[in-house]
């Protein structure tokens, strides 16, 4: 089992793919951590032996932030703006789109489930 930090990496999956169960690794830092310990791409994370998992965990550790380190970061950054009352502040606030995306249609990932509002009922002919 490779655990690299704190997370255990899944055992039948290639090294390039298993690196990004990380929190703050993606797909092309996967690949430069292998890449610059010299460990091959298509090498499944059960196949790598104690010295390349160290190789890996040192790259990691001295190169990136990242799990509990980066979450925290990003959560701070929020609250930042949180506190200045920018308009990225406000609208996580809100909790609406941050980044400009269109809101009268779509965002439902944000807004959450629709809150349906009743139709205005017609007064009655005399």
């Amino acid at each position: 089992m490779a655990r690299i930090a704190g997370v255990d990496l899944p055992k039948n999956k290639r090294g390039e793919i298993g690196l990004t169960y990380i929190f703050g690794i993606g797909p092309s830092t996967a690949r430069y951590i292998l890449d610059k310990n010299n460990i091959s791409r298509d090498k499944k994370v059960n196949d790598w032996n104690d010295d390349d998992l160290n190789a890996i965990r040192n790259t990691i550790t001295e190169e990136f932030k990242v799990e509990g380190q980066l979450r925290s970061e990003v959560q701070m950054s929020i609250k930042r703006l949180l506190d200045i009352a920018c308009y990225r502040g406000m609208r996580h606030r809100k909790g609406l789109p941050v980044r400009g995306q269109r809101t009268r249609t779509n965002s439902r990932t944000r807004k959450g489930k629709r809150k349906t509002v009743a139709g205005k009922k017609k007064a009655p002919k005399k």
